[in-house]
């Protein structure tokens, strides 16, 4: 059960970052498309900050995680709320492994 709680955090957070990846894949059709791709990619790469964070101090990248699902809700007005619950859940599973499963 150990192993679980382990890698499903880090899973879900690396799937987390796929989907969020997947809205910058409508800028092939700009003309500056690298300068467009590396501007909508930019929660990516927020969120590969957070996990790799995460991945050495739960307790931490699991407050980062919810701390960025509110700053989500707050700055769109409750409108990412399709985005923010997975970052919800990934970050009450880091603090689940990193601070009550403690061994």
């Amino acid at each position: 059960m150990k192993n679980v709680f382990y890698w499903l955090p880090r899973v879900l957070s690396i799937f987390l970052i796929g989907f969020i990846s997947m809205f910058a894949l409508d800028v092939f059709g700009e003309p500056q498309w690298l300068l467009a791709l590396t501007i909508h990619l930019i929660p990516s790469y927020i969120l590969i900050a957070i996990t790799i964070v995460a991945w050495r101090n739960e307790t931490v990248g699991g407050c980062l995680f919810l701390l960025g699902g509110v700053l989500l809700l707050v700055f769109t007005r409750l409108e990412a709320l399709i985005i923010a619950i997975p970052a919800f859940i990934v970050g009450v599973l880091f603090l689940a492994k990193g601070h009550f499963l403690k061994a």
